[in-house]
């Protein structure tokens, strides 16, 4: 997707703002000698933003208006160091519930629905992303809020709950639960709104035949306004995302340049009309395509192809470079395992170990599983790992995200 010439106008107003503000982008601007561009050739001159210059500016050197036009802050974890302090203004806020009502409409969800909403509040973006797309749309929300999975499954009966919005990992749990208590006939949802964390097709697969809904993927991240920046539609051919807020190209993770429309890249998103902290050229890190053609839904909005996993995702074991996608996908093609795994990474006596847990029912020979499992990861990634395969509901269930990838070695 070449970027077009009113979205070059758009980040030439960008530009105007971040080095007016002075921030760490408008400085780097300065520093290339650049004040604006004309064409997509020079758009890529443009230089990229990465989390690091964001965590930098903690707490608020990313703010690009004035602070009386400030009405919100919010901030990624900062799990793994100083968090991410995302400042936005009042249109900010509407902009962001403009694009995640449009992603309910693309789910075929309207106002006569009834969203319950499972994700955090506070200072994530989540729960409150899906709150203000839905009252935009003008549906009725329950905002539950994480954990409490009893109060969870009352609401939704009690209420009649139609939509549930969750991590893939909370709806897996709930499903499991109403399966556990019979509860199927009593429950009225119809859709789930997905998001926060990649999830297998066989994970899919589970979660939707067992409550008996559509599934639609959402995307977004904390950087950029939090999730509803893109969504799949009834004809899952991939996430349409808007074109009219976002840019996006797909990189080549290491030489940095754009790849053509259908190969596999990094996403680098930029903000075309972001007021509060605007970032261009950013990199997410999370590998994905952009998928040429229309979709047959007859949007003109494009479409990225699946989040197949993070740049940062990958392991280096025994010399060789593996993604939880390799082993995810080599796990779909055995059907008596569940969608849960586990991958365990050790340092024993010198040399690296990998151990993967996979669950199945009790009628299985777990001994010639765990073999059959072993033998395939060979064949695909050139070592053989240990196979523990456990009962069905072993492995840890999470009301947030599943961390599916121990590395032990670093601990």
């Amino acid at each position: 997707m070449q970027i077009s010439q009113l979205q070059i106008n758009l980040v030439n107003k960008q530009i105007q703002a971040l080095t007016k503000a002075g921030s760490f982008y408008g400085k780097k601007l300065a520093e290339a000698g650049i004040e604006r561009i004309e064409t997509a050739e020079d758009f890529e001159k443009l230089p990229f933003s990465e989390k690091s210059d964001l965590r930098d500016a903690y707490p608020l050197g990313l703010m690009t208006a004035p602070e009386e036009d400030i009405v919100r802050i919010h901030s990624s974890s900062g799990t793994t160091g100083l968090p991410v302090i995302i400042p936005y203004t009042a249109k900010d806020v509407d902009d962001w519930a403009i694009m995640f009502a449009r992603c309910y409409e693309y789910a075929g969800i309207t106002k006569k629905d009834r969203i319950q909403i499972t994700p955090g509040y506070g200072l994530w973006t989540a729960g409150i992303g899906f709150q203000n797309g839905a009252e935009k749309l003008g549906a009725m929300v329950i905002p539950m809020g994480p954990g409490n999975t009893e109060k969870q499954l009352q609401m939704m009966q009690d209420m009649g709950s139609t939509v549930l919005c969750s991590t893939s990992s909370y709806a897996l749990l709930l499903s499991e639960e109403i399966e556990k208590r019979g509860l199927k006939s009593k429950i009225k949802l119809k859709k789930g709104v997905i998001g926060s964390e990649r999830w297998s097709d066989k994970m899919r697969q589970t979660i939707s035949e067992s409550l008996g809904i559509e599934l639609y993927d959402i995307y977004g991240l904390t950087e950029i306004y939090g999730p509803g920046i893109g969504i799949n539609c009834q004809y899952n051919t991939g996430m349409h995302y808007w074109d009219d807020y976002l840019y996006i190209e797909i990189i080549d993770p290491v030489t940095l340049k754009p790849v053509p429309d259908g190969e596999m890249g990094e996403i680098v998103i930029t903000t075309l009309v972001k007021e509060g902290a605007p970032l261009i050229r950013y990199r997410t890190h999370d590998l994905s395509k952009i998928i040429p053609g229309e979709c047959p839904c007859g949007s003109k909005h494009p479409r990225l192809g699946t989040i197949m996993g993070r740049t940062d995702d990958m392991m280096k074991i025994k010399g060789v470079n593996v993604f939880p996608s390799q082993i995810e996908e080599i796990l779909q093609g055995f059907p008596e395992v569940s969608s849960e795994y586990q991958i365990r990474i050790s340092h024993l006596d010198g040399k690296d170990t990998m151990r993967i847990y996979v669950e199945t029912n009790g009628h299985i020979d777990f001994l010639d599983l765990a073999k059959r499992i072993a033998t395939k990861v060979k064949s695909v990634i050139g070592f053989t790992p240990l196979v523990k395969v456990v009962e069905n509901g072993l492995l840890p269930r999470s009301e947030k995200k599943t961390k599916r990838v121990i590395d032990e070695r670093y601990d």
